[in-house]
This record gives structure tokens, sequence and C-alpha cells, in this order.
């Protein structure tokens, strides 16, 4: 396979640019060009604002089959209603950094093929964001905490116990579980599991509801 453009190619494709009002072709002319004065795929994607796998594929089509248009309609790749379904219920499911490993799963899956940008779109239309989950202790457990709630508030309306109610926890600042962002349904907060470690320095507070009081201490590691 040549990728090297002649100079007569050069100017047709110049031309053809000119002349051409559909954006996706204007693209992909462009991407040939740039790709024949030298351009990496990575200096393309940010000039062009594409993802590198949508150019790679607009350079190889160019150059192995003098392919500028894209296929007529697209509709045998988009997911239909059962299949949508069942993606939001699996990224729902899943936490993914990444769009290119969702278009990987949709191939193996489905049989379909979507680019990161193509995917990108189909997550933001189908209610997902790209944003941090929400940490919660790895021991949490749900019922203990509504037990501990309704014990909570018994206590608070007794009149003996005003300003004598503590909240207390322990906390260890260097050792913070790192969150990455990944792939969310909007609105949903995702909770990840955190997991403890030694630490060198352990604080330990305490605060009141009634005036917000709080007391502290450092101890040993």
């Amino acid at each position: 396979m040549n990728n090297h453009l002649t100079p007569s190619e050069r100017d047709e494709l110049i031309k053809s640019h000119r002349k051409e009002r559909d954006g996706r072709i204007r693209d992909r002319i462009k991407a040939v060009l740039a790709f024949d004065e030298g351009y990496s795929y990575s200096e393309m994607s940010r000039i062009l604002l594409l993802d590198d796998e949508t150019i790679r594929r607009h350079v190889d089509d160019y150059f192995s089959k003098a392919k500028l248009k894209p296929e007529n309609g697209g509709s045998k790749s988009d997911l239909d209603e059962n299949e949508t379904a069942k993606l939001v219920k699996h990224v729902e499911g899943m936490t993914y950094p990444y769009v290119k490993d969702i278009c990987t799963y949709v191939k193996l899956n489905f049989g379909k093929v979507y680019s990161v940008s193509g995917m990108t779109k189909w997550l933001h239309r189908n209610n997902f964001c790209h944003k941090k989950p929400h940490a919660v202790p790895a021991k949490a457990n749900a019922q203990a905490q509504k037990a501990f709630v309704k014990d909570y508030e018994h206590l608070s309306k007794d009149p003996k116990n005003k300003g004598l109610i503590y909240f207390s926890d322990s906390f260890h600042p260097q050792y913070q579980t790192r969150l990455a962002c990944g792939w969310i349904l909007r609105g949903t907060r995702k909770s990840i599991a955190t997991t403890a470690r030694q630490t060198r320095l352990n604080f330990i507070g305490a605060v009141s509801l009634d005036g917000h009081t709080i007391i502290h201490t450092e101890v040993g590691g």
C-alpha cells in the first residue's frame, strides 16, 4: 500500500476539500493530507479534534481503497433497542475508565463497530457522564447504618442527652484511596469500596451536632 500522495493527487484533494459541503468528507481529506505531510496521529487528533482511531481509519480507507465518503446511512452499526438496554445495564454495573474498552465490549457481544467518538456520543445520549465514583468504607453495612440512625434519633430526643452525644471517627490523611474517573450514569453516585492501610500518623476526633463542639487528639501509629 502506497502511503504517499503524488502532486496531482494532493491538488485534487485540495480542490475537493474546497468544494465539499459534507464535513465528514472534509475531515477525511484533511486527515489524508496531514498524514502525507508527516503529521503523527496524535498531532492530527489535536488539530482535527478527532480520536486517533478514527483518523487511522480515514487514512487507511483512502490509501487502501481510495475511499473518502462514509458509508451511507450507517444504521447497521447502531445498537437496536434491546441491545441498547443491555449495554446501559452493563455500563451501569461496570466502571469503564476508557471508552475504547466499551467499544471492544460492544464488538465482541453485539458484533457492532463503534469508534471512540461515536461511542462517546452514545454514552452522552444515554445519560452517562465521565466522573469519579463515590467512595464508601469497605465494611459499610446498610442495615447496621439504619439501626444506628434509629438509635440516634431515640437518644437525641431524650432531654438528658442534650449536648452529650458525639460522633467520633479516625482518619489517616497521607493514605487516602485515589479514585479515577469512569463512565457513570448521570445523577448516580456509584460506590467504590476503599481498603484500609497501616498508617504512621493517626487522628481521632469527635463532633457534637449540638453546637458543633469538636474534640480531637493525635495518637501514635
